[in-house]
């Protein structure tokens, strides 16, 4: 059959049979990849969904230790406001043990007088 074909009808024939196979092939391996990685895919997308959840409950961490935070500097706010009143105290008492000192040596030197 080929022998009474012209050249034009058999280059058209091979074009043919090459997309034919072309199109086998492209079929073959879309099927193939479909099997193969259709379950990597779902696997994938469980994990993701899992992360996201994973996520959403270290934002939920994330919130409540900022609440934690803002208690626990509002205390040293308040440690340091309390620190800050008993230094004065200590120094208002500081000066009035100087000053009782001074009145001390000033009596001393009075008796020795």
């Amino acid at each position: 059959m080929l022998q009474v074909m012209s050249v034009a009808a058999a280059v058209i024939l091979i074009i043919v049979l090459l997309l034919v196979a072309g199109l086998i092939g492209y079929f073959t391996a879309w099927y193939y990849a479909r099997s193969v990685y259709t379950p990597v895919i779902k696997k994938l997308e469980d994990e993701k969904v899992q992360l996201n959840r994973q996520i959403s409950g270290l934002k939920d961490d994330i919130v409540r230790l900022q609440g934690k935070i803002a208690e626990m500097e509002k205390k040293v706010d308040d440690l340091d406001k309390d620190v800050s009143e008993r230094e004065i105290e200590i120094s208002s008492k500081n000066d009035i043990i100087a000053g009782l000192e001074n009145e001390i040596k000033e009596l001393r030197k009075k008796i020795k007088v």
